[in-house]
């Protein structure tokens, strides 16, 4: 029956599965019982059915008595001899019933009483299974009247007998029916055990010890389930199962990717802070030479620090916990995309065409120093698509245009790069999984994606083909509450 121990290391003791519990166990017993009730319906009709023919036979029997009794005349034949023929069949006397008339052709004694008459030509099969089981139980000490026609006779036979022998030889043959019915049933159980646990138990079981082994290690790839060739549930289950220990162990590897990465950077962090409070320091240095071009260049290059000292120090605390909130304010959106154009580097005289195309009164309500963020992410991605090719016939333009429907307001974010490949639409905004480049790590919309959506907004692809990609990012003003409208519309007194 194989061993049906099974062993959870991932808890504080090993927990195991007797074979006594076991689902093996279970099936046997279970079959051996549903087998063996079977039987006992069985029981019934057929003990029934021996009741019969065993008194037809001795009815038949009395009938061939019968006839050489008539043909022989039976006073001629001494008593010892018709004693000897009724002892032999068990019989106390046969009668014979011709023509209207009843005649007893010979008796070794006559009951006082009869207990019960039998009729083998109207008995049915309810009645037969009643009376075998009543006799059966309660029988033995009974006289018995049997009577019914015999072949093609017309003459009707009866005959007068005890049910002491009927009844040893039911009980008889109830005891061959039980063994023959024990050894059925437990030869069934053994084939259908050893067929199920082949096709259904052992399966069952490899799957619950792969599972408790990859909760063990889930990160050793020889915990993950081989599963069979089967077009069946359980070849369903094997490969369900199969394909999520995958997917949970790539998903439990980017976890440690990321949770390596952010003691990474968290380390970092700490000297890269200190580097650019120095670099704060110069700038303020720089603040006092009186070149034009230097004092054109200052004030950018002390946004431009400000914010990486303000990106740095909320490293820590993004890794601790989420994104701040946005703290929302009306801003001039075309002022603020040339901080972004600033902080790209994008030369004047380069190949990349940098296109502003907000209008100057354009305003949109949101967080000053997110909204750089999720511009700059789409903007690099953006360059560095384009970036790739080398060709100088082909047109590397980067464009950003907005537009306002009612209180949504809408970016566009638009290049003639090569369009993203398919695995990256797949994956757009995931962590590590939706970069566009070799050796990309996909941050850059995962942020954007988060930044937008802490806004109430969306940011989506809208258009990616070879020659255009479009990135829409579409943000609502905030609400304006009640209480505060009504009181900026009071006028004073």
């Amino acid at each position: 029956m194989g061993d049906n121990a099974i062993t959870d290391p991932g808890r504080g003791q090993a927990r195991t599965v007797p074979l006594a519990r076991g689902l093996s166990t279970k099936l046997l017993v279970l079959t051996a019982i549903f087998v063996l009730l079977a039987e006992i319906l069985i029981f019934a009709p057929s003990v029934a059915y021996f009741r019969l023919r065993w008194l037809e036979e001795r009815l038949g029997t009395a009938a061939a008595v019968s006839v050489l009794l008539v043909q022989n005349n039976s006073p001629g034949i001494s008593r010892e001899v018709q004693d000897e023929v009724l002892r032999s069949m068990g019989v106390k006397a046969i009668a014979i019933r011709d023509g209207g008339e009843s005649r007893m052709l010979v008796a070794s004694e006559v009951p006082p009483q009869v207990d019960e008459h039998i009729d083998l030509a109207n008995t049915g099969p309810v009645l037969a299974m009643r009376e075998a089981l009543d006799t059966l139980v309660f029988g033995g000490d009974r006289i018995l009247r049997v009577f019914g026609h015999v072949g093609d006779s017309e003459k009707e036979f009866e005959l007068i007998i005890s049910d002491h022998k009927l009844r040893n030889a039911m009980l008889t043959y109830s005891r061959n029916v039980a063994l023959l019915s024990l050894l059925i049933s437990l030869f069934t159980a053994t084939l259908v055990f050893y067929a199920i646990d082949r096709i259904m138990i052992r399966p069952i079981r490899d799957m619950t010890r792969s599972m408790l082994t990859f909760s063990q290690a889930p990160d050793d790839p020889a915990s993950i389930i081989a599963p069979e060739p089967r077009a069946d549930e359980i070849g369903v289950a094997e490969r369900e199962l199969s394909d999520m220990q995958q997917r949970l162990q790539r998903t439990l590897g980017e976890q440690k990717h990321l949770a390596d990465l952010g003691l990474a950077v968290s380390k970092i962090n700490h000297d890269m802070r200190n580097i650019l409070a120095s670099a704060q320091l110069m700038s303020d240095r720089l603040g006092m030479v009186k070149d034009p071009t230097v004092q054109s260049l200052v004030p950018k290059l002390v946004r431009a620090l400000n914010r990486a000292v303000s990106y740095s120090e909320g490293v820590i605390t993004y890794g601790r916990t989420q994104e701040a909130p946005p703290s929302r304010r009306r801003l001039r959106l075309r002022q603020t995309i040339e901080d972004v154009q600033g902080l790209l580097g994008i030369e004047p005289e380069g190949d990349i065409e940098f296109e502003n195309q907000v209008d100057p009164n354009f305003e949109i309500d949101a967080d000053s120093e997110q909204l750089v963020r999720v511009l700059t992410n789409l903007c690099r991605n953006s360059l560095q698509a384009m970036a790739g090719d080398k060709e100088g016939a082909i047109v590397k333009r980067l464009t950003i245009s907005a537009e306002r429907n009612g209180s949504v307001s809408r970016i566009l974010v638009a290049d003639t790069g090569p369009g993203l490949p398919q695995k990256a639409r797949e994956n757009l905004f995931s962590a590590f999984r939706g970069s566009a480049r070799s050796g990309g790590t996909g941050l850059g919309l995962a942020i954007a994606y988060e930044l937008v959506r802490a806004h109430g907004g969306t940011l989506e692809l809208v258009e990616s083909v070879g020659g255009r990609t479009v990135f829409s990012i579409t943000i609502p003003d905030q609400p304006v509450r009640l209480d505060e409208a009504r009181s900026s519309l009071r006028r004073p007194a």
